[in-house]
């Protein structure tokens, strides 16, 4: 099978030897909706990538996102903010289809737009609350480098408030993947990370080494800073760090299950699946928008017929 993938990536121009099986398939599944929307591929030091987006027209067009409405969101927060606060990655925020980033756009652009929508999705989501969406931010942060939280750069993908049926405050906070299989090096230790671990209850003692390391350092820096907002007594009477993935995504379930193991107590953590939203979303009437990020992002059936079918030719 995995042999049929890399022959088939070969194929699609986007073959990448250190892509496992997973990351193949997404690869895959993105070099294929870039095909079927007709858009030219991109480069990689001067080699076609069947995952990339040519560039400037990328950036010029913003054809990595999927509505008109998403596209306004991008052009706003991205090439229309002058804030030092929020950091993106250009160009692979225009011409890479794998990248996160762009996904959250894609996810979370519309719902941004549309707040009685998000209401009703995250009612869904989080009905012991009863929750009343008031806005969906990008790459947020309480305050970067700030020792009142994490005192690091850290930021959420997205960050969602909320008032509850009691009208207290609340959030959602996101880490978002899809291909990485979290194998980045961990960043720098800091102790005001083991300060809000202490202060917060939510961390096996026992667990801290573990925690520290890579695959699971970033989950729990993100936690870490959700933990610190809610010590921080800035008004938020709930919060939730929300690490969201794709199902068949393996490395990120290992490390979710991992992680898992490192909790006292996990009311401030929980993973959900992109194909869970996504169901949530569609449930709520969104309209034909979700339907198109589910293609693009998670039908991988897809490729099946393709892989069954691709006859491995020698040297192919």
């Amino acid at each position: 099978m995995f042999d049929t993938l890399a022959a088939l990536a070969k194929a699609h121009d986007c073959f990448v030897a250190s892509d496992n099986e997973f990351q193949r398939r997404a690869r895959l599944l993105q070099a294929i909706w870039r095909d079927e929307q007709g858009l030219p591929k991109g480069e990689h030091r001067g080699k076609p990538l069947g995952s990339r987006l040519a560039m400037p027209r990328a950036k010029a067009h913003l054809e990595n996102y999927l509505t008109d409405t998403i596209r306004a969101v991008v052009a706003r927060e991205v090439l229309g903010s002058k804030s030092k606060a929020k950091l993106y990655g250009k160009p692979r925020i225009f011409n890479d289809l794998l990248s996160s980033q762009p996904l959250c756009f894609n996810l979370f652009g519309e719902l941004a737009e549309d707040l009685n929508l998000a209401t009703r999705v995250f009612y869904a989501l989080l009905p012991d609350k009863a929750v009343r969406v008031t806005g969906i931010e990008f790459e947020w942060s309480p305050g970067r480098n700030d020792e009142r939280f994490t005192g690091d750069r850290s930021a959420f993908d997205v960050f969602v408030r909320y008032v509850d049926a009691a009208r207290h405050n609340g959030f959602v906070g996101m880490e978002v993947k899809y291909h990485e299989s979290l194998k980045d090096q961990p960043a720098k230790l800091r102790p005001r990370y083991e300060a809000v671990a202490d202060s917060s209850g939510s961390f096996r003692n026992e667990a801290r080494e573990q925690l520290r390391r890579k695959p699971l350092q970033q989950i729990w820096r993100d936690h870490l800073l959700a933990e610190s907002m809610l010590l921080a007594d800035d008004g938020w009477g709930h919060g939730q760090f929300v690490f969201l993935y794709p199902a068949g995504n393996a490395a990120c379930g290992s490390a979710v299950s991992q992680y898992r193991y490192c909790l006292d107590k996990d009311d401030t953590f929980a993973p959900w699946t992109l194909e869970d939203l996504a169901r949530h979303i569609s449930a709520q009437g969104a309209g034909p928008w979700i339907d198109a990020f589910s293609d693009r992002y998670l039908r991988f059936e897809k490729l099946d017929p393709l892989v069954k079918s691709y006859t491995l030719k020698p040297g192919g």
